[in-house]
């Protein structure tokens, strides 16, 4: 069992643009591809769950989705950052599915792929809907950004996310070792 750091996409890894996937690159948010190493050095797993609701709206179409995923990678790899695996959701807003955030179900999915460690897990998000969906699913939550959240956490960008949870995961080991 291993604890996984589930990210959001669109406000976390890149900045979010309207049709991002009509650009040729994949823009990374500062630090990110950094942040991200920091997560496979420390053995997490590293998880992308994504609302696409432009494909149910037909914007555009699931490969089109593929696509931003495989430059995003691309991205990360060249680096030395790895995604392990991506969960998105095609469906449009309110179209009642079972796997758009709020709902658990692209997180419990993974959890069922992988083994992971609920106890020392976090989602991390831009939206309160991110936050929802990681509490619905037993973990913890890094809120991105500003306004009220139910997060247990909060910071400014991904790498300072980071921060939070390894320090996290270091202060639950030394709380193990003492006792």
């Amino acid at each position: 069992m291993r604890p996984a750091v589930f990210l959001d996409r669109d406000g976390v890894i890149n900045p979010y643009i309207a049709h991002i996937h009509r650009l040729g690159a994949f823009p990374l948010l500062p630090g990110v591809g950094a942040a991200v190493r920091r997560l496979n050095e420390a053995g997490l797993w590293v998880f992308v769950v994504t609302n696409q609701g432009g494909v149910g709206l037909g914007y555009m179409d699931e490969k089109d989705v593929r696509r931003m995923h495989q430059r995003m990678r691309q991205r990360l790899s060249a680096e030395k950052a790895r995604i392990d695996a991506i969960r998105f959701c095609p469906h449009a807003p309110r179209s009642g599915c079972s796997c758009r955030k709020p709902a658990p179900a692209m997180l419990l999915d993974l959890m069922q792929a992988y083994p992971v460690d609920r106890e020392l897990s976090f989602i991390v998000g831009d939206r309160e809907s991110d936050v929802e969906a990681g509490h619905r699913a037993g973990i913890r939550a890094v809120r991105i950004g500003d306004g009220p959240t139910r997060a247990e956490f909060r910071a400014p960008d991904l790498p300072a996310a980071v921060n939070l949870i390894l320090t996290y995961h270091r202060v639950k080991r030394e709380m193990k070792i003492k006792r």
